[in-house]
């Protein structure tokens, strides 16, 4: 089966500063992976390549015809303005449509129904007419999720998307991604802080610091010297969350990583 994307020996960087260096990896079909590392390790910055806004210094990216045709969805962190956006969650969902219109000048019916079951299928119909400022910001994260699968029913990218909400709202936008996921088959790749319910979740993790330190199944992940080193600059306060992210506390980190290892010991010694 051919991959999504496949970066090959990729460099992005800014003013002639690197700022993610020989990306070597594959997104196929199907995909969960969470992009994690510190602050200014480069995920953003390859994300802006992955979607074309950046262009590759060195290297190259392969884009499959699938994507090519349909695009990518993509959720970015949501400024003061954007979360007050005055138009209907209508209005917003439709919008993710107009990649599709070309040189129309309405929406068509198909892509009316396509916002209208994108709508049902993330569980935000009642709210069709609400104001989108007005909701809630598990509500409107939902509603741009929506938005973003009418651009495309092959790959979201989201950038850091469970900042600013509430624990409760992010378990259930963690169970909305699984659905989506497993059931609907949509490859997603997701920027996060959030180390447990990123490798809880997760299939493959890629972990940046300007060049891959990691890339590979969840489970290996934990028990990585890249996930070491990442724990304990946590610990010694080199590593900060985002302000407002809800990431998940060192001794829970630290817990986690050890029973990871704790089960990897198991494993081995019934071997």
């Amino acid at each position: 089966m051919m991959p999504l994307i496949k970066c090959t020996h990729v460099d992005f960087g800014y003013d002639n500063q690197d700022a993610v260096v020989d990306v070597n990896l594959e997104v196929d079909a199907g995909d969960y992976i969470c992009i994690v590392g510190e602050n200014g390790s480069g995920k953003s910055t390859f994300i802006k390549g992955l979607l074309g806004l950046l262009k590759p210094t060195a290297g190259s990216i392969w884009l499959s015809e699938e994507l090519k045709k349909g695009g990518i969805g993509y959720l970015p962190q949501q400024t003061a303005a954007q979360k007050d956006f005055p138009a209907t969650v209508w209005e917003v969902v439709l919008s993710g449509c107009l990649s599709r219109m070309g040189r129309l000048p309405f929406y068509s019916r198909e892509q009316k129904k396509l916002a209208a079951e994108n709508m049902e299928k993330l569980g935000i119909t009642p709210l069709k007419n609400h104001c989108y400022r007005e909701l809630s910001g598990g509500q409107q994260q939902r509603v741009l999720i929506a938005r973003a699968l009418c651009a495309t029913s092959s790959l979201l990218i989201l950038d850091e998307p469970i900042t600013g909400l509430d624990p409760m709202a992010i378990q259930d936008f963690y169970q909305m991604l699984r659905r989506l996921n497993r059931e609907d088959h949509v490859a997603i790749l997701m920027v996060s802080h959030d180390l447990r319910n990123a490798v809880e979740e997760a299939n493959k993790i890629l972990h940046l610091q300007k060049q891959v330190l990691f890339y590979g199944p969840a489970h290996d992940y934990m028990n990585s010297q890249a996930a070491g080193h990442f724990f304990h600059e946590k610990e010694q306060g080199r590593c900060k969350p985002t302000a407002g992210c809800h990431a998940v506390h060192l001794q829970a980190d630290r817990s986690l990583l050890e029973n990871a290892k704790g089960r990897r010991r198991e494993h081995e010694r019934d071997c």
